[in-house]
């Protein structure tokens, strides 16, 4: 009786001695896992990748773009919506897609107003230096069309 006792107690010591490891190992990995700073979406950036933006204006410029998706799509009409959520589920090409939304032309303009103020909005959070790439960049894309 007092070797199945201790033969007890000392299969759950050695038990427990084996599993800490296991525990404080995954313990660590949660935590380097939780302390991996989730990345700002490359999707959209385009041109702007290629300015060595900080981790703040990216989140900025993230935070402008939603602001301005969000204003965007409160103009289109929920059949417009719709085609919209139908095309980007489909991965049409982009200028196809708004031509293909027939937008009015008091949409069109509110559209651009809404673009125009991102791109101001995008341009007032960059260095001079990035101004300045970002300036040489757009010619470059215009000379190649």
């Amino acid at each position: 009786m007092k070797f199945a006792k201790l033969s007890l107690i000392f299969s759950t010591v050695i038990l427990s001695l084996t599993t800490i490891p296991f525990a404080v190992k995954a313990e660590t990995i949660s935590s380097q896992i939780a302390q991996v700073p989730s990345p700002v979406p490359k999707k959209g950036y385009g041109k702007i990748n290629s300015l060595g933006l900080t981790d703040a204006q990216k989140a900025q410029i993230a935070a402008i773009r939603r602001q301005a998706q969000a204003q965007i799509e409160a103009i289109l009409t929920p059949q417009q919506l719709e085609q919209l959520k139908t095309a980007r589920q489909n991965r049409q090409i982009k200028h196809q897609v708004w031509q293909n939304l027939n937008l009015t032309e008091e949409q069109k303009n509110r559209i651009r107003e809404i673009r125009q103020a991102q791109k101001s909005q995008i341009e007032a959070i960059l260095t001079p230096e990035q101004k300045q790439q970002l300036q040489q960049l757009r010619q470059n894309m215009r000379s190649h069309r």
